[in-house]
């Protein structure tokens, strides 16, 4: 298993249609194939800045994600919110407590 972190920094105006968008598409994404685990956080001191952390079974299935139709359209609607690009990481947990 490992985690993708995904920073998103919107533009102010945009941040509602963001968080529509990805709370229409939550579930989906958390359902598909591999994925075991998907949470939202938002920045404190930077209300529009955002990541995503999900948990997948292995890359492929990750990958197999950012082929799908799914992501194509929720990643089709997000990235023209952004005020600066993206950033991700995919990182293996090496402890939980």
């Amino acid at each position: 298993m490992f985690v993708r972190i995904v920073k998103m920094s919107f533009d102010e105006n945009k941040i509602e249609e963001f968080l529509e968008n990805f709370h229409q598409n939550k579930d989906k994404i958390r359902n598909i194939k591999g994925c075991t685990f998907l949470e939202l956080y938002r920045d404190k001191n930077q209300e529009n800045i955002f990541f995503t952390y999900s948990y997948w079974n292995t890359e492929e299935d990750l990958n197999n994600y950012r082929n799908s139709d799914l992501f194509k359209s929720v990643w089709s609607k997000t990235k023209v919110l952004f005020n600066d690009i993206p950033q991700a990481w995919s990182v293996d947990k090496i402890a939980s407590l």
